[in-house]
């Protein structure tokens, strides 16, 4: 390998960092940012050109330059082995306990998560990469300060990895005084350290890619990649990479999206939370697009029910996998009807998706595991997947992607305060480290605090709701909190003239490592 010259990380490095941040690692690393830094930034000033068209009455549609993609006859490369079946996967932080439980949950896989369930610490980043390369060579473990000991089973979830999104930077590490990707950051110590050894152990480098907004951020992926495998001496396509289409705009570029990644991407999963934010985000100037209580948008409203529909016919007219969304809930140890209702929708929503023709879905604790699997099962039976189950039957257009009308539909003083809820605790959770909160026994993460911000903005901004009435609400929890400046943080991004794009951003620079 080629060495280039090493970020300089601008944070103390522990005993455990040593052993993932050595030169030739750090090398790769900017190697990456060298020959693909410049696109991901073009693509990033091309998200703000194409906001700024939305926020002007431009409306989405598919893309007419692309129509041969989507209308030629063209299939993925086949999903290796143990990406056959994924009926069931779990997903969680890369903290080392979650990991273990994860692994030996019972599901088909597990995405271990750098970004909407990790706050990324210089801790959480680095000790994650660690605790990779420990699962990988089967060696992960923790013994808890109750003296329970935790070790990873003989049977375990196939692992996948999701770095962060192409928007977020790694601030600990830069060259020449940019910031390194965090993207390239998290992808590139992962696939040097792991990829050979994955794939000499019979399975091989697996990622989940998030919020992407085009085919080009899809291909600028697929150019890390390639780069990537050359480097590193891999087969082509040895990395695999399951898209999330969790972004309004991804919605309309399904197709062109597995075909600029049709060497690498097995499968795309329907990423609902982050969906119905970028719903928000990107109309949130528009009056006539005010969704309601988060509650109320579920999976079988009009645009959700099309979005959902849309991709597994796209999916699995490309010899692809469909993933499904996630099961939140997290059981109560002393609250049985609440579990019993909670599983009923559970089971309600798998056996919808399996129903629909997704060949798996996703859970965020390991005791909906079984809930899950069982609905699956039940259509899947001894096959391990349904990808040859083709949606001819679904017509989906621009309009029924945007169709925003939800009936019966209303913003609620209970709406608003479970936003306010939501948004400060789970902004208090993730200043101190935690970016996977139990809050109302669901599990929170970025994502679902994005909606609970983003909703607050856009109610205030069309003047549904009073901002004073949102500060006072606030006001309510903001003494329950453990660090004062997660209140300051949602004033932030939940009521200020400007929208940010993300909470991370302005977050980031709250943490204190």
């Amino acid at each position: 390998m080629t060495l280039s010259a090493a970020p300089d990380i601008r944070a103390p490095v522990s005993d455990r960092g040593d052993a993932i941040l050595t030169r030739d690692a750090l090398a790769f690393v900017s190697k990456l940012h060298a020959e693909l830094d410049g696109e991901r930034r073009r693509l990033l000033a091309r998200r703000s050109e194409r906001q700024a068209e939305l926020d002007a009455g431009a409306q989405p549609d598919f893309l007419a330059e692309t129509r041969e993609v989507r209308e030629r006859d063209w299939q993925v490369a086949a999903a290796p082995a143990d990406l056959q079946d994924r009926r069931v996967e779990i997903t969680g932080p890369v903290d080392r306990k979650m990991m273990i439980n994860a692994l030996n949950s019972g599901a088909s896989g597990f995405m271990a998560d750098f970004e909407d369930a990790n706050s990324p610490t210089w801790a959480n980043v680095v000790e994650g990469q660690a605790n990779l390369l420990d699962a990988v060579e089967g060696t992960l473990a923790f013994d808890g300060p109750d003296g329970r000991a935790y070790r990873l089973s003989q049977d375990r979830a196939t692992l996948l990895v999701r770095p962060r999104g192409w928007h977020l930077p790694e601030r600990h590490a830069d060259i020449g005084g940019v910031p390194v990707s965090a993207s390239l950051f998290d992808f590139g110590l992962y696939v040097f350290h792991c990829a050979r050894r994955q794939l000499e152990r019979g399975s091989g480098p697996y990622l989940y890619l998030p919020k992407l907004e085009s085919h080009l951020e899809a291909r600028l992926w697929a150019n890390a990649f390639t780069l990537a495998e050359d480097t590193l001496g891999l087969d082509r396509g040895a990395i695999k990479a399951t898209v999330l289409i969790e972004t309004i705009l991804a919605a309309f570029e399904m197709d062109e999206i597995l075909w600029e990644l049709r060497e690498h991407s097995p499968a795309l999963n329907a990423g609902r939370w982050d969906y119905i934010f970028s719903v928000i985000k990107k109309f949130r100037e528009r009056d006539d697009v005010l969704l309601p209580d988060r509650a109320q948008v579920t999976m079988t409203v009009p645009f959700m029910r099309a979005y959902a529909t849309l991709l597994v016919k796209t999916c699995h007219a490309r010899g692809a996998h469909a993933i499904g969304g996630m099961a939140a809930f997290i059981p109560s140890r002393r609250d049985p009807e609440l579990n019993e209702r909670a599983l009923a929708k559970v089971r309600e929503d798998k056996e919808r998706e399996a129903g629909d023709g997704f060949d798996g879905t996703w859970v965020a604790h390991p005791d909906l595991v079984p809930a899950a699997r069982a609905e699956f099962d039940r259509v899947l039976g001894d096959r391990a997947n349904q990808v040859e189950r083709r949606r001819d039957d679904v017509s989906v257009g621009a309009g029924e992607l945007l169709d925003f009308a939800i009936p019966g539909g209303e913003i609620t003083d209970g709406g608003v305060r479970e936003n306010v809820d939501v948004g400060l605790r789970y902004l208090d959770s993730w200043l101190g480290g935690v970016g996977a909160a139990a809050i109302n026994n669901l599990m929170e993460d970025v994502a679902t605090a994005e909606i609970s911000r983003a909703q607050l903005w856009q109610w205030t901004h069309h003047g549904q709701v009073d901002a004073d009435r949102v500060r006072a609400i606030a006001a309510e929890t903001s003494g329950e909190l453990r660090d004062p400046r997660a209140a300051e943080l949602f004033e932030r991004v939940a009521l200020a003239d400007h929208f940010e794009e993300f909470l991370t951003l302005p977050a980031y620079d709250y943490l204190e490592d």
